[in-house]
């Protein structure tokens, strides 16, 4: 038993700062402990797409082709991105049903806008003020409920409209975003403060907003291979050089991210990340880019006549959302609060967390990415379809974010869920689609084969959690 008359610096060295450095061995037997503790993280996702890519290997010499990969990021680009949008959602335990029409709806008025050059004199009867109004009233609502960074977002979408920057293809597409912005806030609001549950509100609204892509449209598609922008986003490339360029810009940031935080919380007397392992993380990421970006820069052409080479738009694209997205659920103080109230919402209130608030700017940013998968979709299609982002859209990217391992009952998920998951997802029709005496029920079936597996996994390492 310690004196009383012990030094006042020994007793407070015994309520010193934990100050341990986590090195290698340490993040492996972490790793392991989570895995027993029910915790399978990505791990069983990217064992699935390993399978997959073996046996569609077997089937078709032309899964394996540089032509055959090169196309994978842009059939799957609008899934990644729609699915980062849910991944928000899904960490509270709610759904979001309308994500889909959403896009649909969004990426309606905007290839309208462009191909009008006035969308007000394009849209039949008084849509064009129910529109423009409706945004206005999404950012009144905004701004009581607090969510003020989604107030700006639908506000740059008003003055784009208003002033008729829309009729240009990036200007429309800052537009559509904003458009499902104001619908998230929407959504946010009946589901945050009125209490209607997510799985009804969103149900409503896939309706809705199917009806309003026909407004949109004037009952009559778009045809979106002369927008150029929107036709670049996924197909064309970067250039074998700045490929590298977005290559070493990842690396280096992760990089030096990584040491510069491992260092200073070492100077700060707190747990931190030994220089080895923060080393060891980041030769892996540098490896697999430098392969990635040497069999990118191949000419993969199916023929001798034309060139394609370089690191798809559709790639850069996905890899940057994720990267922001990762970014802010992990190093925000909105992120933090996003996480604990999917955990535990009442308990997230009692310690003052903002719960309506962060239910709508969850679901803003959701809708906000609906939109823009709903561009990706337009530029994949290669035109503004009747039900574009109806049918199984908002299925497959549920799916995606699921199967990559981000769970149906909140709290647990990760950015990169989605991107790996939206992997599996579009690796699926991709490899059955080499094979044309395979029809498309196998692909439903498979495709609902593993997001059953997915769900239970995620179901059976909940009760493992539980338990331990």
């Amino acid at each position: 038993m310690s004196s009383t008359t012990e030094p006042a610096s020994e007793r407070a060295s015994q309520f010193s700062l934990d100050v341990d450095e986590r090195g290698i061995g340490d993040a492996f037997r972490g790793y392991i402990g989570k895995l027993r503790t029910g915790e399978p993280g990505a791990l069983p996702s990217v064992l699935g797409l390993v399978v997959l890519v073996i046996i569609f290997s077997q089937v078709s010499d032309q899964f394996l082709s540089f032509n055959n990969i090169g196309n994978i990021p842009a059939q799957g680009a609008y899934i990644a991105v729609i699915a980062l949008g849910l991944v928000f959602i899904l960490l509270l335990g709610e759904i979001d049903l309308s994500a889909g029409t959403t896009g649909g709806m969004a990426a309606g008025f905007a290839a309208r806008a462009i191909f009008s050059g006035n969308l007000h004199d394009a849209l039949p009867g008084l849509v064009y003020w129910i529109l423009v109004l409706g945004m206005v009233g999404a950012i009144a609502l905004a701004v009581w409920l607090k969510a003020y960074s989604s107030a700006v977002l639908v506000a740059i979408g008003v003055v784009l409209i208003i002033t008729n920057l829309v009729q240009h293809e990036f200007w429309a597409t800052v537009a559509a975003i904003a458009i499902g912005g104001a619908v998230g806030v929407l959504t946010g609001f009946l589901v945050g403060k009125v209490g209607i549950p997510s799985f009804v509100v969103t149900l409503a609204l896939f309706l809705a907003w199917q009806g309003v892509l026909l407004f949109a449209l004037n009952s009559q598609p778009i045809n979106t291979t002369n927008i150029g922008f929107w036709y670049g986003m996924t197909s064309k490339n970067l250039s074998p050089a700045w490929s590298w360029v977005f290559t070493l810009v990842v690396v280096l940031g992760y990089l030096a991210y990584t040491v510069i935080a491992s260092i200073r919380a070492k100077a700060a007397g707190l747990t931190h990340q030994a220089l080895s392992l923060v080393l060891l993380r980041g030769g892996v990421i540098a490896v697999v880019g430098v392969v990635l970006t040497i069999l990118a820069n191949r000419n993969r052409a199916p023929n001798q006549y034309v060139v394609i080479h370089g690191i798809p738009w559709a790639a850069v694209i996905c890899i940057a959302l994720m990267i922001a997205c990762s970014i802010a659920l992990s190093k925000t103080t909105w992120g933090r609060h996003l996480y604990a109230t999917g955990g535990n919402a009442e308990a997230a209130r009692r310690a003052g967390i903002d719960v309506v608030h962060i239910k709508v700017t969850a679901f803003t940013l959701c809708s906000a990415f609906g939109a823009f998968g709903g561009v990706l979709l337009a530029s994949q299609s290669q035109a503004v379809s009747l039900n574009l982002g109806a049918g199984n859209t908002l299925l497959f990217a549920v799916a995606a974010a699921v199967i990559g391992g981000t769970s149906l009952f909140g709290g647990r998920g990760h950015p990169r869920d989605a991107i790996i998951g939206a992997l599996v997802i579009t690796i699926i029709p991709n490899g059955l689609g080499l094979k044309p005496n395979l029809g498309v029920q196998y692909q439903q079936v498979i495709t609902g084969v593993v997001l059953l597996a997915a769900a239970s996994v995620d179901a059976v390492s909940r009760k493992r959690a539980a338990r331990s």
